[in-house]
Formats: C-alpha cells, sequence, structure tokens
C-alpha cells in the first residue's frame, strides 16, 4: 500500500519565503521565456515504459483524437533560467465550440505518482460534460512518467522488493526489511540523483501556474483527486489570485504528518473493510467468503497469517505473500465496482490459488502483465520523501504498533513500518505538512465520501477549515470507495458540473447519497 499514500508537503522556510514572494507577485519577468513557449500539440504516441506501457489512446466518441505536447519547466524554481525538464501534456479539445469555451480545465489524478497522461484518457468518457465547455488537460508532474521519471530498481528487483515480507516480525525480518528499503532508496539516488531535489508538491504547483499561463488562461480552472486535492491546495495557498472553478474530490487532510495520515488510513481501510464484510453477507444470497462479517473479517486475517509462513501460488514464478496478499485487499477496496474482484481472490486463495488477488497487489503497484513497471511507486517514494519532514526510526515504529492495530487489525502493521520509506532518503523533507491556506481565492468545492478508504472523509472538513474562510465550500457523499465523482452518483455530478460549467456554486454543507 505504500504507493498509495497520500502525502503531504510545502518548502523549508527559506524556500517557502521565496515562492510566496513569487507566488503573490503578477511579475513573470524572471521566467518570461518559458511563459511565452508555444506548445506544439500534436497525435499522442503510445504511453512510454515509465507510464505503465499500452496503446496510444483511443479517439474520442465525437471521433476527435487526443493531443499531446511538452511544456519545459524550470528543472530549480529558485533558479528560473537554469536547467529546464519537460512536462508532458495531454488534452481533448472543448466539444461545444468557441463561443462556449471556458478554458482548459487541468486534472490531476493523485497517487502522487500517477501518470495523467495515461489516466485522463482512460476515463475521458467520465467528463464528456464537463468537455462541453472546457479544453480537458492533464500532465505527467514533474519525476513522473515521461516528465523525468524518477527511476530505481530494475523489473526482477522490484519483483523481489514487492515479494519480502513488509510487516516484520523479528528482529531477523526488519534487519531484512530495512537493508531492502535502503537498497531501494540508494537506487534511486544513483538513477536519479539530478531530479530529486526538486519533485516537491510546491514545484508541481508551480509547475501549473505556468501551465496555466502557457495554455493562455488567466485562472487556473482546476479537477483534483485524491494526493491532487493536496497539489491544488498547494497551489491556492501560493497562488491564491490564480484561482479559477476548483473541485478537490477524495480530499487528502492537509494538517496531518505522514505518520498522522498513516494512521487515518489505516482506520480508513479497516472502515471499508467492515462494510465490504457488512455487504456481502446482508444479500440474500449466501456470501461465499463468511457467514457473519466477523466471520468475513476472521477468515481474512486466518488467511494472512498462515500466507507469513506459507505463501500461496500466485503469478508464476511468484506466489502470493502476506504482503501481496494485504496489498491486493487494500487495491480492492479503492472502489465498490472492485468488492466483487475481492470475494473472488478470497475464494481462490481459500482454495490455495492467490493469483487474483496477486493481480490486485500488481496494479497497486504498477506493474503489468508484462512484468514490467511502470515508474508510479519510485515516484510516489520520491515525492513523499521531498515532502515530508518527519523521518522515523525502526524502534519508534515499533512503539507504535499498538496503535495502528488499534486502528486496524488487518492493515495496522502494513501501514505503520511504511513509515520508515523515507528514513534513509537522500534529500531532506520539507514540512511536517502542507501549507494550504489561501485567502482570497476563489471558492473550491470540496467533496469528501464517508466510505473512503484511502482518504478519510475527515479530510474534507480539516481541508475546508485550512483553506480559510470564504474559499472551501464542503459536498458530503454517502457512498463508498475512493472519491465521490466517478460513482456516477447523480447528485454530486450535478452539484460539481454545476459550479464547473455554470459558476454555481452548492450550499455549504450538501449532502448526496
Amino acid at each position: 500500500m505504500p504507493t498509495s499514500r497520500p502525502r503531504a508537503a510545502a518548502l523549508t522556510a527559506l524556500v517557502l519565503l521565496s515562492s510566496l514572494v513569487a507566488g503573490c507577485s503578477d511579475d513573470d519577468s524572471r521566467d518570461e521565456d518559458l511563459t511565452a513557449q508555444k506548445l506544439h500539440w500534436k497525435d499522442c504516441p503510445a504511453p512510454s515504459r515509465a507510464e505503465g506501457g499500452g496503446s496510444a489512446p483511443s479517439p474520442l466518441p465525437d471521433g476527435d483524437a487526443w493531443q499531446c505536447a511538452t511544456m519545459k519547466a524550470p528543472l530549480d524554481w529558485d533558479d528560473p533560467e537554469g536547467d529546464t525538464l519537460g512536462i508532458a501534456l495531454i488534452r481533448a479539445r472543448a466539444s461545444g465550440g468557441d463561443a462556449r469555451r471556458i478554458g482548459s480545465l487541468v486534472f490531476n489524478f493523485g497517487g502522487p505518482g500517477g501518470s495523467g497522461v495515461t489516466t485522463l484518457p482512460a476515463f475521458g468518457e467520465d467528463y464528456a460534460a464537463l468537455r462541453t465547455r472546457y479544453d480537458l488537460v492533464s500532465f505527467d508532474p514533474r519525476g513522473v512518467g515521461r516528465s523525468d521519471g524518477v527511476r530505481c530498481e530494475n523489473d526482477q528487483q522490484l519483483d523481489a522488493y514487492f515479494q519480502q515480507d513488509m510487516t516484520p516480525d523479528d528482529a531477523a525480518e526488519r534487519t531484512t526489511y530495512l537493508d531492502n528499503t535502503k537498497q531501494i532508496n540508494a537506487a534511486c539516488e544513483k538513477n536519479s540523483r539530478k531530479v530529486l531535489p526538486h519533485v516537491r508538491t510546491t514545484d508541481a504547483a508551480r509547475d501549473m501556474d505556468l501551465m496555466r499561463q502557457v495554455l493562455g488562461d488567466q485562472k487556473l480552472h482546476y479537477f483534483g483527486i485524491s494526493y491532487g486535492t493536496e497539489l491544488g491546495g498547494v497551489y491556492a495557498h501560493l497562488f491564491p489570485q490564480h484561482v479559477g472553478r476548483a473541485v478537490f474530490d477524495a480530499v487528502v487532510d492537509p494538517t496531518q504528518t505522514s505518520e498522522q495520515g498513516a494512521l487515518g488510513q489505516a482506520r480508513g481501510f479497516q472502515r471499508a473493510l467492515d462494510n465490504y464484510a457488512e455487504d456481502c453477507t446482508s444479500k440474500p444470497e449466501d456470501c461465499p467468503v463468511g457467514d457473519t462479517p466477523e466471520d468475513v473479517k476472521n477468515r481474512i486475517a486466518r488467511l494472512l497469517a498462515q500466507l507469513d509462513t506459507n505463501p500461496l501460488p500466485g503469478v508464476f514464478p511468484r506466489e502470493l505473500t502476506q504482503s501481496a496478499a494485504t496489498n491486493g485487499i487494500a487495491q480492492a477496496l479503492y472502489s465498490k465496482d472492485f468488492w466483487e474482484y475481492l470475494t473472488e481472490g478470497l475464494e481462490q486463495a481459500y482454495d490455495g490459488d492467490g493469483r487474483t488477488l496477486m493481480l490486485l497487489s500488481d496494479s497497486m503497484n504498477g506493474r503489468g502483465e508484462n512484468g514490467e513497471y511502470s515508474n508510479l511507486v519510485p515516484a510516489n517514494i520520491a515525492i513523499n520523501c521531498a515532502d515530508d519532514r518527519p523521518r522515523y526510526s525502526p524502534a519508534y515504529v515499533e512503539g507504535r504498533l499498538p496503535a495502528f492495530r488499534a486502528a486496524s487489525p488487518l492493515f495496522g502493521d502494513f501501514l505503520a513500518w511504511s513509515l520508515v520509506s523515507c528514513t534513509d532518503w537522500a534529500v531532506p523533507g520539507a514540512a511536517d505538512h502542507p501549507d494550504v491556506s489561501a485567502p482570497g481565492a476563489a471558492p473550491i468545492l470540496v467533496v469528501g465520501n464517508t466510505g473512503d478508504p484511502a482518504t478519510p472523509y475527515e479530510g474534507a472538513r480539516k481541508m475546508v477549515d485550512a483553506l480559510g474562510g470564504g474559499v472551501g465550500v464542503e459536498l458530503t457523499y454517502k457512498g463508498q470507495g475512493h472519491g465521490a465523482y466517478d460513482s456516477k452518483n447523480r447528485c454530486v455530478q450535478t452539484a460539481v458540473n454545476g459550479y464547473l460549467l455554470d459558476g454555481k456554486v452548492p450550499a455549504a454543507g450538501t449532502v448526496c447519497s
């Protein structure tokens, strides 16, 4: 599950000061050459290996093609006239004609580490209504995919890394886990040393303001999902006067440290598992993985305990380990649409076949069926570790295990031990948590889902409060899964579309179910 951690960020005091001065000023003379650059849009190629591979995006339903371009941005925003890197962009032109076009709507789908260039076309039809008045735009943030993607270990090494026991039970297992963590971090430094200091969320936010200018927009109209809400909040803090119509969905709590965020996720995934077990056993037909909610969870716990010492055959030649199974279960809890695959995977595992749970785990880790990994995990580690100041010792984690286990008997150990992933990182973390205060910004619609496992519902209220008075407008969706808009709930989509398309801000405290 470490690839799903939505994490914090800001800057050290010195860098933060320089960013605030730049963000609050309309004087762009320091990088006028970059703001004046022209994007050369062309048909999109097939996704790169770092983006996950596959085929070039299919044409849109109306026959229009997805277009791709590369924007130059400073490698180091403190040295805007120094080296540059390329930010990969993708767009679908507005379908409703120039007369109705508002501008560009920029998406970030989260991670951190997810490729927007591959994700937007995969879900493009879900945003057809928004495309009537916007060019739909997304991008690979710096360090991700084609945008100077962070590289760490090779595919074989990553297979071994994800096969390891990530919840050590004794000193020997702990030593192995910590050594493997040091090894992958050292590989990241060796292979991506130049970019690692420059992949903070504040860097990506400044890229988005450059993007706004290069796209020709006076304001940034924005749709952020999961970690994308943190990125959007940081943007609003740095550039409050440039915020246009913005929606945050599946909201990261911006007030938490990485430890608090992991503990919140433990509670969130446990809540989602409780909801899954309740749903499975409440149907007229028998639940094939348990007779009662407690029976479902107890059987899963027994399975994981058995896998700790006796892995099952998985995707040949790899085996389904305890860690892979935990990761696969977590992946299936991201959406209620995946619950049927969780049931199928558990049924198979109880019969001695770990393939489905392992495929779910592979999906979480960015591994394709051809055995090749995208750079989702390396980018996730790099961005989180550049953002998060705290560094946790193994002894500290061991002391916190009781609290994590109380939050989730199933996911607690897994999430607690993920805290050491940045302990030996080459770049210091920026801050305990991001600053998203945005006085003077336009209203931002903040959508929280009561059943969200990865960004628990409570974070939406914390984001509204942190944005400041008159900025955040909270909407609650009483549903399941990670995010609300893509649930296709009519109430949620009507509220979001009404704001983005017509500027109609829903009443604060609106509840959809």
